[in-house]
């Protein structure tokens, strides 16, 4: 017949997972808030009371004997499981509860998922965001629940809502560039200046700047000094005068009106859908899911 542990005795396997986990006193100690000597004395007083020996203790390391092992593995989903019902102790029977996660690209984070965090933060405390930065979009078969991407590039199959206004693009160069290069006109003039390339797409292909003005469309291939695939990286180029960059006006805006960068070729810009939240079709969102997606939106 096995043994029950009595009520007392919950501390003492806390600890003992704790150590056998760490394989150090002191790392549990620090975890559990407790010195290394009073948690020592626990696993001690565990041992005592099983009658085996849990753990091997040498000055240099911790290890988990046989018998440590085998209980370590049977206690872990029982503690899981404890720790559940002691969160949920305290939750509103209809609260969402729950790990919910995302995949969006970086620029989406920037934007929109910042302010939400903020609003489940206060709003849904016990929903955990797990936020993932994915440049392209996906099915989600990764075990992401919902994701971020530019409307046009959302598999049909998926649910699509729009989380912001279609994007314009925006061709902008320093005043200091512009102090020594003409101010394009017309798209063709771009051969004549230093573009900073983009690395776009899976495969990493350089990305061609496309311009549309009365049914006519220009696509171009760029040449310039930088080529790469950080935005942060091709944006601190173009207010350094490196070269013109093809990018979104919601994100140079700012830029724009402090005088940092200058506008060109505005009359070109051709606009495509913005950030679209999406998530598989069909099945009903959880409460935690439902929260995330409200929050993204910015409904209360």
């Amino acid at each position: 017949m096995r043994r029950r542990l009595k009520p007392g005795e919950y501390a003492e396997v806390r600890a003992f997972v704790a150590v056998a986990e760490a394989c150090s006193f002191r790392r549990a100690a620090a975890e559990l808030g407790l010195t290394p000597s009073t948690l020592s004395h626990a696993i001690r007083a565990f041992e005592d009371r099983l009658g085996l020996r849990l753990l091997n203790r040498t000055t240099r390391a911790v290890t988990v004997t046989e018998a440590g092992a085998r209980l370590l593995q049977d206690l872990r989903p029982a503690l899981a499981l404890l720790d559940e019902a002691v969160a949920a102790a305290g939750i509103p029977e209809d609260a969402p509860v729950g790990t919910v996660r995302l995949a969006a690209p970086r620029l989406a984070i920037q934007m929109l998922v910042g302010p939400a965090i903020r609003r489940l933060a206060h709003e849904c405390p016990h929903v955990t965001l797990d936020v993932r930065t994915v440049e392209w979009p996906g099915d989600l078969t990764d075990g992401f629940d919902l994701g971020i991407q530019y409307g046009n590039e959302v598999a049909q199959d998926m649910v699509a809502v729009a989380l912001t206004k279609p994007f314009t693009t925006a061709v902008v160069g320093s005043p200091g560039y512009f102090a020594d290069h003409p101010a394009p006109f017309h798209p063709s003039d771009l051969v004549r200046h230093r573009c900073i390339g983009c690395l776009s797409g899976p495969g990493g292909a350089l990305y061609r700047w496309a311009f549309e003005r009365d049914g006519e469309t220009v696509v171009l291939d760029v040449d310039g000094t930088l080529v790469t695939d950080d935005a942060d990286l091709m944006l601190d180029a173009a207010i350094g005068g490196v070269g013109l960059w093809h990018g979104i006006d919601q994100v140079v805006q700012p830029m724009i009106d402090d005088g940092l960068l200058l506008r060109v070729l505005a009359d070109w810009s051709p606009s495509y859908p913005g950030f679209h939240l999406y998530y598989a079709a069909g099945a009903p969102l959880s409460p935690a899911v439902r929260a995330v997606v409200d929050a993204l939106r910015g409904k209360d």
